[in-house]
């Protein structure tokens, strides 16, 4: 789960508990939940975390790149998504994930997510494995 836990109501709270401790042991997905999330936001606090650190000298500004910046985040302990589903036939991405989706194919669908089941979750992947995914080369670009 990513966003701000301490904000939300203690059923939501238990019921995000029970679901982590349920599927700890699981290994062949990851599976993050935005609740009380938004990116700018997130962006913003990893921001002044960098500069809380530059101000009392622990870091010098030529340190700050890419991998630091990512490390302040609330996902630095999960790798970058590799496709985002988006259902309800929204297609824009609504401040979610704005910095760990810039090489992250899209899947839209007009499913809504209570609806969303296996053969939705099936038709995804099999769409996003014919993909070619160059995260930002040109090689293979046909300048389109």
């Amino acid at each position: 789960m990513i966003g701000n836990f301490d904000a939300l109501p203690p059923h939501t709270k238990e019921a995000i508990v029970k679901a982590i401790d349920a599927t700890s042991s699981n290994d062949g997905l990851v599976l993050n939940f935005a609740m009380n999330y938004g990116s700018r936001l997130e962006m913003v606090e990893a921001v002044k975390e960098i500069a809380r650190l530059a101000v009392d000298n622990q870091i010098a500004i030529e340190e700050i790149d890419e991998s630091l910046i990512e490390s302040r985040l609330m996902t630095s302990h999960l790798p970058e998504p590799d496709l985002l589903i988006r259902t309800s036939g929204e297609v824009r991405l609504s401040n979610f994930m704005l910095w760990q989706l810039a090489y992250s194919e899209f899947s839209f669908t007009e499913v809504l997510w209570p609806d969303f089941d296996e053969s939705c979750m099936l038709s995804a992947i099999e769409e996003f494995q014919m993909r070619n995914r160059r995260f930002g080369s040109v090689e293979g670009d046909k300048g389109v």
